[in-house]
C-alpha cells in the first residue's frame, strides 16, 4: 500500500471518499463482467472440444471411404469427381454482444446438397466420401466462429482481471490508507486545537 501525495485536508477527504466508493462500485461490475466471461468462455471452450471430436469423426469417415473408392475406382476415376465439387460454401455470419465483446454466430451455411458428378462410373463409397467432405465443410464455419469468439473473450477476459487486481491490489489499498492517514491527522488536529482553546480560556481565567 502506498499513500497518495494529498494534503491532509478534510476536502482531500471527501475527494477520497468518493474516489474509494467509486472504486468499490468499479469493483463490483468488473468482478461480475469477469464471472459472465469466464462461464461464456467455459461453455465455447467445451463446445469447441465436441465440434473437434465430431469433425475427426467425421474426417475419419470420409478418408476412409475415398480410400476405398480409390481402390474400387481407381485414383484418376475420383480425381475427375473431384474436379466437379465446389470449392467452398457460402455462409451468412450474424454478430452479437457478451458483455460489450462482440461475437461472430454462423446464421446460415448455404452448399451444393446434390452430388456434382456422373453416376455413371463411380461408387457408393465415393457418394458416400462426397457426403462426408462436404459436411466437414459445412461445419468449418461454425468451428471457426467458436474459435474466434474463445479468442476475443479470453482477451477481454484477461483485460477485465488485469482491471479488477488493479483496483482490489493497488487502487483500492491506497484509497483507504490514504483516508486513514488524513482521518487520523485531522483527528490529532482537532485534539491540539481543543488542548490550545483549552490552554487560551484557562490563561483568560488566571488573568481575569
Amino acid at each position: 500500500m502506498t499513500l497518495l501525495k494529498l494534503a491532509p485536508t478534510r476536502s482531500n477527504l471527501i475527494r477520497l471518499k468518493t474516489s474509494l466508493q467509486f472504486a468499490k462500485e468499479g469493483y463490483s461490475i468488473l468482478d461480475k463482467k469477469r464471472e459472465a466471461l469466464t462461464i461464456e468462455l467455459m461453455g465455447l471452450v467445451e463446445k469447441a472440444e465436441q465440434q473437434q471430436i465430431h469433425i475427426q469423426s467425421l474426417m475419419q469417415t470420409a478418408y476412409q471411404t475415398i480410400e476405398i473408392a480409390r481402390l474400387t475406382m481407381g485414383e484418376e476415376q475420383v480425381l475427375w469427381a473431384a474436379l466437379s465439387v465446389p470449392e467452398s460454401v457460402e455462409v451468412d455470419i450474424v454478430y452479437y454482444g457478451m458483455m460489450g465483446v462482440p461475437l461472430p454466430r454462423v446464421k446460415e451455411v448455404r452448399s451444393t446438397q446434390e452430388l456434382t458428378y456422373g453416376m455413371g462410373a463411380t461408387t457408393v463409397a465415393l457418394d458416400a466420401a462426397a457426403r462426408s467432405f462436404r459436411q466437414i465443410a459445412e461445419e468449418i464455419p461454425a468451428t471457426t466462429s467458436n474459435q474466434i469468439s474463445i479468442r476475443r473473450l479470453a482477451s477481454e477476459l484477461k483485460k477485465t482481471q488485469r482491471r479488477v487486481n488493479a483496483l482490489s491490489k493497488i487502487f483500492i489499498p491506497d484509497y483507504e490508507e490514504t483516508i486513514h492517514y488524513i482521518e487520523e491527522t485531522l483527528e490529532e488536529q482537532d485534539r491540539e486545537e481543543i488542548f490550545r482553546l483549552q490552554w487560551l480560556q484557562k490563561s483568560k481565567e488566571q488573568l481575569a
